[in-house]
């Protein structure tokens, strides 16, 4: 697999943590960081939003029905 470089700027904190990490596992800051980003992406849910069981389901059609502020214009006046 081909490498490429990414830079990213770490606050103080985040710096100080990949330093303690490196001397704990004996890996590489580049190989902390490429573990840390797969982890993030494994338990991170494929789309945007949470999918409601039930949605697009009713004569509506509209998806972000319960979501959407523009749906909901008049409702509940008489």
């Amino acid at each position: 697999m081909a490498r490429r470089i990414a830079q990213a700027r770490l606050d103080a904190e985040t710096l100080d943590l990949l330093t303690r990490l490196r001397r704990r596992t004996g890996l590489s800051g580049s190989e902390l960081l490429r573990r840390g980003l797969r982890q993030l992406a494994h338990e991170q849910p494929r789309s945007r939003h949470s999918r409601i069981v039930g949605v697009g389901k009713f004569a509506s059609k509209k998806p972000d029905l319960a979501s959407n502020k523009k749906h909901l214009r008049g409702f509940g006046r008489s």
